[in-house]
């Protein structure tokens, strides 16, 4: 959405209030004067955002979270114009901090959800998404000089924040030594949680063909360099499958609790392994379509139902469209 105006308007002047991670990703964006938000500090963050703003105002504020916490940063920074959801999608009290909204997009990604900031203040749409996703020469390099001896290889991202989203560590393990067998490396990334190693440590010990294991061992750029660089990689519902979506490789994405069509990565949406239409169903005898938006399935162990014969098959879709390209 950012990009989408300063290609469209790079007139406007963007300030944006980003989380304290967020920022390691995006801090090279040009022309955005970035203001950090740490959720951990809680009332002491609000302060400090009304200090940073004070004797500012905005000709227009997107609170782009329906979160009560964002609703109540939004209090301390002036604008002529603050615009919220819509009001199916204002929860938590949030219509009451704005007072214009976006319009309604029944069944929208979360990603056009966003579109709809833009289109709310007559900002020209785009054909296609795209975005400028900054990575500086040292990240580049250090990419490369990691990757120089993998050659063709696929990078397996396997840990989610929450373990119930996670698909199971023999699956990661078996999909890794089928893609050995079709010649390509196999690359392991996540951050520094305890869940995400201790996931890589269970595929390690279940699987010999794990190239490289840069779990908890890269910054976000660095990652996101090693992402552009993978033939595809395979993730659940979890940052990196969006980052690699950004810079153009292909994501197979594992769903069971959400609905891919709301929160999968969003160029790769027919790459998606999901089981959530069945999950639903057998929880709520309804379909997702008769169920509110974004409704939710609940249980620790639906990832179990996704099959290692259906990732294999969209292994293999992705690359004999990769070969044909």
């Amino acid at each position: 959405m950012v990009n989408r105006i300063q290609r469209q308007a790079p007139e406007i002047e963007i300030t944006w209030i980003i989380g304290r991670v967020e920022y390691l990703l995006l801090k090279d964006l040009p022309n955005i004067r970035f203001v950090i938000y740490d959720k951990k500090e809680g009332r002491a963050a609000n302060k400090k955002l009304k200090q940073t703003f004070s004797g500012e105002e905005f000709d227009v504020l997107f609170i782009m979270q329906v979160a009560f916490r964002a609703n109540l940063a939004s209090l301390g920074i002036k604008a002529k114009t603050k615009v919220g959801f819509d009001w199916n999608r204002s929860k938590e009290l949030h219509w009451l901090f704005a007072n214009k909204r976006i319009a309604e997009k029944p069944f929208s990604h979360v990603l056009e959800g966003f579109m709809g900031f833009a289109d709310a203040i007559g900002i020209p749409s785009e054909n296609m998404v795209s975005w400028q996703m900054p990575i500086a020469k040292e990240d580049e390099s250090w990419a490369d000089l990691t990757c120089s001896e993998l050659s063709d290889f696929v990078v397996i991202s396997p840990a989610a924040s929450k373990a119930e989203r996670n698909w199971s560590a023999e699956g990661y393990a078996q999909i890794a030594d089928y893609m050995n067998k079709k010649g390509l490396k196999v690359v392991l990334c996540g951050g520094p949680a305890a869940l995400d190693k201790q996931v890589g440590d269970e595929i390690m010990k279940l699987s010999s063909c794990i190239a490289l294991n840069l779990i908890g061992q890269t910054s976000l750029k660095q990652m996101l360099s090693v992402l552009k660089r993978a033939r595809l990689v395979i993730a659940p519902d979890t940052g990196p499958a969006h980052m690699a979506t950004t810079v153009g490789t292909q994501v197979i994405g594992l769903y069971a609790h959400s609905n891919p069509r709301r929160t999968g990565p969003y160029c790769n949406l027919n790459n998606v392994v999901s089981v959530y239409d069945d999950m639903i169903e057998q929880q709520y005898g309804k379909t997702w379509q008769e169920l509110p938006w974004g409704t939710r399935a609940k249980g620790q162990d639906l990832m179990n139902e996704i099959s290692l014969e259906k990732v294999v098959q969209q292994v293999d879709a992705l690359l004999a469209l990769n070969t044909e390209t």
